[in-house]
């Protein structure tokens, strides 16, 4: 008979896999974007994501931080797409170009069915849970900014831009994107913006976004 106690198995699965919480995330996306923030509940979200209750608290402690995740997701893969080729270089390319590609990628994004009902949650539930609404900007226009604002402090460093406040002009880049078609697309369910529509605003942002902070 052995001293020692045999060693206990070591399961063959992560508990707190990512896919798992991907399945969770995903679960919770559909249940706030059918009944809204108050409307939903973890049982809800847990049944959605076929995991139980218990296990959903194991990946996300409160609504609040399940929503925090989906904002937040939805948001990195934005990222991704508009900063992802560009995170490490030094400002090179076209500033131009890039401002169009970037203000694209950002209006298609604002004007999306989910976009579009993550942000009807929001305005319907900020009265009711103010707190929702910070972690709405904290876990996606804030981080979307930051990422601007890094692109743009590599241009200027470039020589290619002129902004004294990166933060700022990021802020107001991303205003001007929003002309005409996201108010229309967020107070009319059935408006669908054309690609020459996107088109026409995001160069008008540029146009208006260079005569401020281009370089000559």
């Amino acid at each position: 008979m052995s001293a020692h106690p045999a060693p206990l198995p070591v399961p063959d699965f992560d508990p707190l896999s990512p896919e798992r919480r991907q399945r969770i995330v995903a679960g919770a996306a559909a249940i706030f974007i059918r009944d809204g923030y108050e409307g939903a509940s973890m049982s809800q979200i847990a049944a959605a994501a076929s995991v139980s209750k218990g296990t959903l608290y194991n990946y996300f402690p409160s609504k609040q931080a399940l929503f925090a995740a989906f904002v937040r997701q939805g948001c990195a893969r934005l990222v991704e797409e508009i900063f992802g080729a560009t995170e490490d270089d030094d400002g090179a390319g076209d500033a131009h170009a890039q401002l169009l590609r970037i203000g694209r990628a950002m209006l298609r994004m604002m004007v999306s069915a989910d976009a579009r009902a993550v942000y009807r949650v929001v305005v319907m539930e900020a009265s009711k849970f103010p707190e929702l609404a910070q972690a709405f900007v904290d876990s996606g226009p804030k981080i979307l900014v930051g990422h601007m604002a890094d692109w743009l402090t590599r241009q200027i460093l470039a020589g290619r831009l002129s902004a004294p406040d990166p933060v700022f002009a990021a802020e107001q880049f991303f205003a001007l994107t929003q002309a005409r078609i996201v108010p229309r697309a967020r107070t009319n369910a059935d408006y669908l913006a054309s690609d020459q529509e996107i088109d026409f605003v995001v160069q008008g942002a540029v146009r208006v976004f260079l005569a401020a902070y281009g370089r000559p």
